[in-house]
């Protein structure tokens, strides 16, 4: 019985089914999606470091036609919504 118990508390410290294998994360960098469509549509938003507005540091939207999308998100922006 002993030896019973013991073969039971080293099983459940172990575990069973051997070491689980982490998946990898997805190559977000080499996924393609379509474009928006910008023909009928303004809807530039300029992101800035400081309230001041004084230094752009992204660009994100439809402008004249285009799909624009380059530098950084943040929280302080400005919406232009016509060409």
């Amino acid at each position: 019985m002993r030896t019973f118990l013991m073969g039971g508390l080293l099983a459940m410290a172990v575990g069973c089914g051997g070491p689980m294998e982490q998946e990898e994360a997805p190559d977000l960098a080499s996924q393609e999606s379509a474009l928006p469509d910008c023909q009928n549509t303004d809807n530039m938003i300029t992101y800035f470091n400081n309230a001041s507005h004084s230094i752009i540091v992204g660009q994100r939207g439809c402008y004249c036609g285009s799909w624009v999308n380059w530098g950084q998100v943040s929280t302080i922006y400005w919406e232009n919504t016509s060409c």
